[in-house]
């Protein structure tokens, strides 16, 4: 497809690296394979240990759409994702991971679905590929939306705590954004773990009108059953979770739609945050015994964002949450610790059966 004739590409691509030589290649690969040719990739090296910036220079030196910027230190993946962002030329902003892989046809069906509905974000699925420790593909799950257009603010506030639910909310590399819409709100990614993407949504979503979702799955998403961030102890994660539950709570709040369904949906979605800290507070890196996750769990039922979400919470399909969602209910602390016990022993021994039900949901 010839789409060389305007200065600036129609699209920037910003992949944030560090420690990614394994894939790094692939997920290149997978941008020159686009068959919408109208693309800059921004290839941010934040001083990654390995390979990973040589490889994507090589590629830098044999097509001049590729350009790699260095951190002379480690900033994280917030910072190289705002160093990108600063870079960029393009009419449409989109942040890949660099160990992750798309489908050829993205770029030319984001763009299709622009020039027809003009958009300040473009959302699309998605596919989780789950590996095992040695690099083996266990399993795959895939999350497609239905698609739409939304053309006000009031048509589409009420479907995003769909979009949550259905974990395409939170992530920005299911989404092209408008560049010149970053820089006039002065965006930039939150460094914090675990929870800067929802955040940098949040914001973006707040004032948006127009919005198109495409009906496909393009976006290869890998997952280690062992060994990624998410399954890593994170001494804040509830307290960056329950930001997330308060963030959301706010902006439907701020939209005036915090209805009886929204407070279902955002309470289930608290409960699952609940019950996944309770088992990681079995880990022994939490450096918690049975007294203090008991107070903990007290503390957590007297909280206000709690009796707020929590009597309002149903779980449709997850047995295992709506018997959790029972116990929050009735505050009974020592019911909701063996249960986090339970699951703490799962996750350890049997982390593929453990994944599995967790993607089900």
């Amino acid at each position: 497809m010839e789409n060389g004739k305007s200065k600036n590409p129609y699209f920037t691509i910003v992949m944030p690296t560090y420690g990614v030589e394994k894939y790094i290649e692939r997920a290149i690969l997978s941008i020159q394979k686009q068959t919408f040719a109208d693309w800059e990739l921004i290839v941010v090296d934040d001083c990654s240990p390995d390979r990973s910036g040589q490889i994507a220079e090589k590629y830098g030196a044999e097509d001049s759409r590729i350009r790699i910027i260095r951190h002379e230190v480690n900033q994280g993946v917030s910072a190289a994702r705002n160093t990108g962002t600063k870079a960029a030329s393009g009419e449409y902003i989109w942040y890949m991971d660099p160990d992750d892989y798309v489908d050829a046809a993205l770029l030319e069906q984001v763009y299709a679905s622009i020039e027809r509905s003009p958009a300040q974000a473009v959302l699309f699925g998605h596919v989780e590929e789950y590996y095992d420790k040695r690099g083996n593909l266990q399993y795959t799950h895939s999350i497609c939306p239905k698609e739409h257009c939304f053309k006000t603010a009031e048509e589409l506030r009420p479907h995003i705590v769909e979009l949550e639910q259905e974990t395409l909310y939170g992530y920005p590399w299911n989404k092209f954004y408008r560049l010149s819409y970053i820089r006039e709100l002065k965006l930039e990614y939150e460094n914090v773990k675990l929870i800067e993407d929802i955040v940098f949504n949040i914001q973006y979503f707040m004032d948006i009108e127009t919005l198109n979702i495409l009906p496909i799955t393009p976006y290869h998403y890998g997952k280690k059953l062992e060994g990624n961030l998410t399954n890593k102890f994170v001494p804040d994660y509830f307290i960056l979770h329950r930001r997330r539950i308060e963030m959301l709570f706010d902006q439907f709040s701020y939209w005036g739609i915090c209805t009886e369904e929204v407070r279902s949906i955002l309470g289930s979605l608290y409960g699952r945050y609940i019950l996944s800290a309770l088992e990681r507070n079995c880990n022994k890196q939490a450096g918690m015994d049975h007294a203090q996750r008991y107070r903990w769990c007290r503390q957590v039922f007297s909280d206000g964002l709690f009796n707020e979400l929590i009597p309002a919470a149903r779980a449709k399909k997850s047995m295992s949450l709506r018997i959790a969602l029972l116990f929050f209910r009735w505050k009974r602390t020592i019911l909701c610790l063996t249960m986090g016990r339970g699951i703490y022993i799962v996750r350890r021994f049997m982390p593929v059966v453990y994944s599995k039900v967790k993607s089900g949901r």
